[in-house]
């Protein structure tokens, strides 16, 4: 039977629309191989860019940072005391915000309050008592502060419990656990940042010197570190930190400390670095003068016996800080890097990468100066262990004279000393002839 007209037509158009489809099927995948690729240029020249941005902000950021340092360097010490109480501040912040958090999904009230409450409680007690210390002659003498001074302590305690009872009050059925977790992290803070720092402020009215060349070792350790890691570096250090080499860690401490050496060997010729702080509107163009701490003098060493041979001679002349720059520029090397690697480890317990975003292109506070705290409490303690001396001050002096004296034996200690400088020939014997006039001449 023969086909009808068209019959035989259907199916080649059939199959001709069927390939046309499976064509157009097959075509399909090929072309998503070519999109993904597209895709992944683009993010990459976007990534690229990105590091670009980043390496441009972080290095204008590194120029302001190195420019205001030295900057508030010259202004004086109190600019200086200024700039760690304002780091202990914003580093206190970065560390409780990222706790709290939670307290503010939680809608715990006063928690920040109390963490404010007792960082100004710290503050005040600290540095009242580093005011006290260094300023005796000023604080003892006035009317007004000698009762605060006086009772500083006590007054600092009883401000402290008072913050210790709201927390008790402020506790809330079922967040018992968190809360008082938040308590221990405050702490924790303003034992790691705001105490050490203090320590930081007490190297400032020790002279500029024991301020400076730590935090410069610090630095220094950091950059030789990471040189030496990306030209020598092989062995992993710690886990914490996985780009910290073993290589780079020993090859900064033997740098840090040339470079120790050299940098003290140039701030040792100016007062204004060796002199301790005596007067708040010293600067780097005032004239400061005093007698020199004897580490900074020259004096002989004995060579040790293997080395004789080689130098010929059994005693060498040079200043004994050489000796203790070393030892802080091996502290700042070894020891004060665990410092950044307990940061790396709290960061990941909270699961962020930065603290903060306070300096553009190098994150937080914490990010930059968490080896910093570490490193100027060692130095305080060693400096005062190892380097301060320790005798009669004047503002001692005082301080036994007016805390330990009653009124008659003060007003005799002020005429004995007045007629001992006129004998001297110190000051005129009229001075002395005034004040007896006024005490009367029971005390002549």
């Amino acid at each position: 039977m023969a086909p009808k007209p068209g019959s035989a037509t259907t199916p080649k158009k059939a199959t001709t629309t069927s390939s046309k489809s499976s064509s157009n099927k097959a075509k399909v995948p090929s072309s998503k191989p070519a999109k993904d690729l597209t895709e992944q240029s683009a993010v990459a020249v976007n990534e690229k860019e990105k590091k670009k941005q980043n390496f441009i902000i972080r290095t204008i950021w590194t120029l302001v940072m190195i420019g205001g340092f030295f900057l508030i360097i010259a202004a004086g010490h109190i600019y200086i005391i200024g700039l760690v109480v304002l780091i202990q501040i914003l580093a206190f912040k970065e560390v409780i915000t990222l706790a709290a958090k939670p307290s503010i999904e939680k809608k715990l009230p006063w928690g920040r309050t109390l963490n404010w409450y007792f960082l100004a409680t710290t503050i005040y007690f600290l540095e009242g008592e580093s005011v006290i210390y260094y300023f005796k002659h000023i604080v003892l003498v006035d009317s007004f502060l000698l009762p605060l001074a006086i009772n500083h302590r006590f007054f600092s305690y009883c401000l402290y419990i008072i913050g210790f009872v709201f927390f008790v009050f402020s506790l809330e059925k079922n967040h018992y656990k968190f809360q008082f977790t938040q308590f221990c992290i405050t702490h924790m803070a303003l034992l790691l940042v705001v105490i050490q720092g203090n320590f930081i402020v007490s190297n400032i009215f020790s002279g500029i010197f024991w301020f400076f060349v730590p935090a410069a070792l610090v630095i220094t350790n950091d950059i030789f570190a990471y040189l030496c890691g990306i030209t020598f570096g092989r062995t992993p250090l710690i886990k914490i930190s996985p780009k910290k080499t073993v290589e780079g860690f020993v090859g900064a401490w033997i740098c840090t400390i040339f470079m120790a050496i050299i940098l003290c060997h140039f701030l040792i010729r100016f007062d204004y670095f060796i002199c301790p702080m005596k007067d708040l509107g010293t600067n780097a163009w005032s004239n400061t003068t005093c007698t020199p701490n004897p580490v900074f003098l020259s004096s002989a060493h004995r060579v040790p016996t293997f080395l004789q041979p080689l130098l010929h001679t059994d005693r060498v002349s040079f200043p004994a800080i050489h000796f203790h720059v070393a030892v802080l520029a091996t502290f700042a090397s070894l020891i004060a890097p665990f410092g950044g690697f307990f940061a790396s480890g709290l960061k990941r317990s909270f699961q962020v990468k930065d603290f903060g975003n306070t300096i553009p292109g190098h994150g937080g506070i914490v990010d930059r100066f968490d080896c910093q705290f570490v490193m100027g409490f060692f130095s305080y303690l060693y400096y005062d262990t190892f380097v301060a001396t320790h005798g009669a001050t004047m503002g001692s002096v005082l301080q036994s004279a007016i805390l330990n004296l009653d009124h008659k034996d003060q007003i005799q200690l002020t005429v004995s000393l007045t007629k001992y400088l006129a004998n001297n020939g110190i000051i005129d014997e009229k001075v002395v002839k005034c004040i007896t006039s006024v005490v009367g001449e029971d005390y002549y």
